[in-house]
């Protein structure tokens, strides 16, 4: 039985919360019920498919990095860097990893296991898209937690994402602690 590791990560354009990014370990040929990249479920499906794949998976992470982080390194690195410590936080025995993009982080070239990266990839392998999943259901979770301390940026509805109305409250109220500062900095500066 060959295992092998999808990677995604979740959060890169938005203006506030952290990044996140899961590794998936499954059988190779394995599939599981209502698996597809997770921008292309509903909220109640992702959810429910979320806990097929923790129940069915060989093995799940989930690693972060803060918006600070993300200030600090950019973006891009940041989400690398993400994935790195997902991959490194699992102990199966995968024999290959698809990276969903078209990076794979430094760290992992030049190992013994080889990673792929694939543009589109969480529509196109199904160890990438339960990574989607874990990943989206987690960050969501997260962002409706930061919701409750300021309601009035809309996190449970926009998670993050620059939306008109979250655009106006920053506007309006200035940015949280959770506020990416390097990314759409035009919107910070008074």
């Amino acid at each position: 039985m060959a295992l092998i590791v999808g990677v995604d990560e979740v959060g890169r354009g938005c203006l506030a919360g952290p990044v996140y990014a899961s590794a998936v370990v499954m059988e190779e040929t394995q599939t599981i019920d209502g698996l597809k990249d997770s921008k292309l479920l509903t909220k109640k499906k992702r959810e429910e498919v979320f806990k097929l794949i923790i129940e069915n998976s060989f093995e799940y992470s989930v690693a972060s990095l803060d918006n600070k982080k993300i200030d600090d390194l950019n973006i891009l690195n940041a989400s690398l860097e993400a994935m790195e410590n997902s991959i490194a936080m699992l102990k199966s025995n995968f024999i290959k990893g698809y990276i969903d993009g078209p990076h794979v982080p430094k760290k992992l070239l030049g190992q013994k296991i080889k990673y792929e990266p694939i543009i589109g990839g969480d529509k196109l392998f199904p160890c990438i898209s339960a990574a989607s999943i874990i990943a989206k259901v987690t960050r969501d979770k997260y962002m409706n937690e930061i919701d409750k301390l300021y309601p009035e940026y809309g996190f449970k509805k926009n998670k993050g994402y620059p939306t008109k109305e979250h655009i106006y409250a920053i506007q309006k109220l200035g940015p949280t602690p959770h506020h990416r500062l390097t990314f759409k900095s035009e919107l910070y500066e008074k």
